[in-house]
């Protein structure tokens, strides 16, 4: 299969690494080549660190790079498949898929990596909303096995199987949802992580104790404001606004001090600083 990602990102790197280590060809998109080049090479250090584990060979490595091209431009896109994986704003999206669109043919199936926007919405840009689709993927990309796909309102049933088949041959496992704010991850994983950060803006306690309580109290791998962090406040921030002004529901609302972080420029593990400080050798909890 010859695959288009649009964003070569954390989140687009990621799925073009998936895509190539099972042998589909790859055009790697981005605004500029410098960010096509970056992602490319965290693809291969993410690639070094499978072969130092005795889990690829050089020459496995060697292949998986060989099917990733960088791709500047829309132009010519003969492909089977355009996913787009850019920043979590509609406006954004909506443009990217015009342009994918117009750029493609009529066969080619449009999916999305969007974590909490309308799937149909986006579909409206096209031509084809029957051949638009939601693809989800988790993030690390690489080491997550799940997909969420999500059928706009005119996705049609063989595209929707081909994307559930595709997922699958991808070693994923595919669970499907309905378009509605945040599907399915994001609309019980964003509410507690904004509940954790109410939490710690109203004083209850701080941010290791809040972390600690979900790690050794609920057996979560990481706590909610270190996946924060690693998600990105932006991010998170963006995807409590589309479920905020989705559901018109006040449990939804961002809290004042995730708002204020992302204004500060504070995002997380990506800027050095989040609710977690990064800039030395061990992240250290922030104190305000």
């Amino acid at each position: 299969m010859r695959v288009f990602i649009a964003g070569a990102g954390q989140m687009g790197a990621g799925i073009a690494h998936v895509f190539a280590l099972h042998g589909h060809e790859v055009l790697l998109n981005d605004v500029d080549e410098v960010r096509i080049r970056r992602g490319i090479e965290g693809i291969a250090k993410r690639l070094d660190r499978e072969v130092e584990k005795g889990r690829l060979t050089e020459l496995e490595r060697g292949r998986v790079l060989e099917h990733i091209d960088p791709r500047p431009h829309f132009r010519d896109l003969e492909v089977d498949l355009a996913i787009e994986a850019a920043t979590e704003d509609v406006a954004m999206k909506r443009d990217l898929f015009a342009r994918i669109d117009e750029n493609t043919s009529p066969d080619t199936m449009l999916a999305t990596n969007t974590s909490s926007i309308s799937i149909t919405t986006l579909a409206a840009t096209t031509s084809k909303p029957e051949r638009v689709i939601g693809m989800h993927f988790m993030n690390p990309v690489p080491v997550m096995p799940l997909v969420e796909v999500i059928r706009g309102a005119a996705t049609s049933d063989g595209t929707a199987q081909a994307i559930v088949a595709l997922a699958t041959s991808l070693g994923k496992t595919p669970v499907e949802s309905r378009d509605f704010p945040g599907f399915i991850a994001n609309r019980i994983l964003m509410p507690m992580i904004n509940e954790a950060i109410f939490a710690l803006y109203e004083g209850v306690a701080s941010v290791d104790a809040i972390d600690t309580v979900m790690k050794l109290g609920m057996n979560h791998p990481m706590g909610p404001l270190t996946l924060a962090d690693f998600i990105g406040l932006d991010t998170c921030l963006a995807i409590l606004t589309v479920l905020h002004e989705g559901f018109g529901d006040s449990k939804y609302r961002p809290c004042p001090l995730l708002r204020q972080y992302v204004a500060a420029g504070w995002l997380g593990k990506k800027t050095g600083r989040g609710f977690y400080d990064y800039r030395g050798t061990v992240p250290v909890a922030a104190s305000g």
